[in-house]
């Protein structure tokens, strides 16, 4: 740690810490004060930006490289995020109160930086762009990823930016060969920013394997990923050469340059200040910051449309499933992410159907239905939802369009029914992902939810009952992506703080669990705990729900 480095003490003096959030729709900055119970967000800037036009179901991208019918292309230019972010750095500075414009800039002591997962931007050695950026979204290295799982024997989700660069090394062996430094769109925000090539260790795992041994890059599946480009004839260089290097929480992010202090439209003076910045981290990593979840046993649930579960572990996961996807927290403990491609899709389906039929509005509709929902027993009187519009990988699903309402009679033919039928079929896919960790023994003390599904907050009572485990209703804003990666900052101030004192207690700095621990969580939270007799009575539906899930999955295959 440079001992140079200038630090504002947060008991003493105010300070601000600067959040961003590179999105795959947007860039959002914000900035957070610099109080250690609360770091509360003072104002908000947004930045845009679209993807590239590129055909999604074309036989050739722009480059002339082979699409197959169906794959999907989502491509972004670099240079636009950083666009975007001067935007946003504008922006912000139109919203901030009166108080806090005109000294924000004097006392900014840190900056933390997220953004979206998996983005394969590839740089020279100058660090040139050399292509646009192939997004976590981007379907065309399925096949790559497949393989990476059977030769490294851990899951390698097509999206994992190792996938992506195999992908290029044999499509395009050119822009692989000028390849100096592979990286991120948050890594690339931040190697503007500082000059420097690192990142999160949590970011890092989107890219290649983590060993939890090391909390750094698989050092077996680097030697394996060197002989299979080398067999292909690629380069001799090991892949290692061209990885980010890895980071904790706390550790040097690198701190801000002249060239980033212009980006950000601060004055040249920034450059000798040495502002620190943390290391930059994924957006899931920062979600997770910004729900103030660190421990093993939480689980972050998102219920939307899709609907993502990420479970702190205690120990690396074993084997392969196709339920469960791997990453880090910022810290570097392992995360198990379990994501449903169906998410309450098929309930608000359901709900506007019972709607349309009584001319109810679709809010109208929910108002009425839901209070239904919550008095509907358990086993929705013998009725079974399936909510399977589109195919669920995960679970091995592959009968798009199988949804619907089994076990229908005169005596459950009520709209509470059917759709607390429906909503259970979600939280049951879930359990399904959620099983296999079970089985390994991994701990579940609460599930934090958030997500459209909160609308009914009451809902977190099912979710408690089914799961068996406390669930929290977080009050996290909309910006809390953007906010995690401000905690990521203060907390890499709160480091140079401590050792700057030198650790007098003999201690060191507090960990990154402690610090978000004292974070104030507020006092809208709303808390469910378990009722014994009505788990039971759940997981004898659960018994039949999975076995209807059986016969689909034998129908498909």
């Amino acid at each position: 740690i440079a001992s140079d480095v200038r630090i504002l003490t947060m008991t003493t003096d105010r300070c601000y810490h600067l959040g961003i959030d590179c999105g795959t729709q947007g860039l959002s900055v914000v900035l957070a004060d610099g109080s250690v119970s609360s770091h509360r967000v003072l104002a908000v800037g947004e930045g845009s930006y679209d993807m590239l036009p590129v055909p999604s179901c074309s036989s050739t991208a722009d480059d002339d490289t082979p699409v197959s019918q169906g794959q999907q292309i989502c491509e972004q230019n670099p240079a636009d995020w950083i666009d975007a972010l001067q935007s946003a750095m504008t922006d912000l500075g139109r919203k901030l109160p009166p108080t806090s414009s005109s000294s924000w800039e004097d006392r900014l002591a840190s900056i933390g930086i997220t953004g979206q997962m998996h983005g394969e931007t590839l740089l020279s050695s100058t660090g040139d762009v050399l292509r646009p950026a192939r997004l976590w979204c981007d379907g065309r290295n399925a096949a790559e990823g497949d393989e990476l799982t059977e030769l490294f024997g851990v899951k390698v989700p097509k999206r994992c930016t190792i996938a992506r660069f195999l992908w290029t090394t044999r499509n395009q062996p050119d822009v692989a060969a000028e390849t100096r430094h592979i990286t991120t769109p948050a890594g690339y925000i931040a190697h503007r920013l500082t000059g420097r090539h690192l990142l999160g260790v949590g970011e890092a795992s989107g890219v290649f394997p983590i060993s939890q041994a090391t909390l750094d890059y698989d050092a077996a599946m680097i030697r394996k990923f060197d002989a299979l480009v080398t067999k292909e004839g690629g380069a001799n260089t090991s892949i290692l050469d061209c990885l980010p290097k890895v980071r904790l929480a706390g550790m040097d992010g690198g701190t801000l340059s002249a060239e980033g202090a212009a980006i950000l439209g601060l004055p040249d003076s920034f450059a000798s200040r040495n502002v620190p910045v943390a290391p930059a981290e994924g957006d899931q990593v920062a979600a997770l910051a910004g729900s103030l979840i660190a421990d093993p046993g939480q689980v972050a649930c998102s219920f939307g449309t899709s609907v993502c579960a990420n479970s702190v572990g205690d120990r690396p996961f074993k084997g392969v499933s196709a339920a469960v996807d791997h990453f880090c927290a910022a810290d570097g403990r392992p995360i198990n992410m379990i994501w449903l491609v169906n998410g309450t899709t098929f309930m608000n389906t359901t709900v506007e159907m019972f709607g349309s039929a009584t001319g109810m509005s679709r809010s109208q509709a929910f108002d009425a239905i839901m209070p239904k929902v919550l008095e509907a027993p358990p086993d929705c009187g013998g009725l079974l939802g399936l909510p399977f519009m589109h195919d669920e990988p995960g679970l091995n699903v592959t009968k798009a369009g199988s949804s619907g309402l089994y076990g229908l009679n005169a005596t459950n033919a009520t709209a509470g029914n059917a759709v607390k039928a429906a909503l259970l079929s979600v939280m049951f896919n879930l359990q399904l992902g959620s099983d296999v960790l079970t089985d390994q023994g991994y701990p579940r003390t609460e599930l934090i939810l958030s997500g459209g599904v909160t609308k009914t907050p009451q809902l977190g009572q099912i979710l408690a009952d089914v799961f068996n485990a406390k669930v929290t209703l977080f009050d996290a804003a909309e910006e809390g992506t953007a906010w995690g990666a401000a905690l990521m900052g203060a907390y890499r101030h709160s480091v140079l703080q401590a050792d700057d004192a030198d650790a007098a207690d003999g201690d060191g700095h507090e960990s990154w669990s402690d610090y978000l621990s004292r974070v104030d969580k507020g006092e809208a939270n709303v808390e469910f705990y378990p009722d014994a007799s009505r788990h039971e009575a759940y997981s004898e539906v659960y018994a039949k729900y999975k076995q209807l899930v059986k016969d689909v999955i034998s129908e498909s295959t």
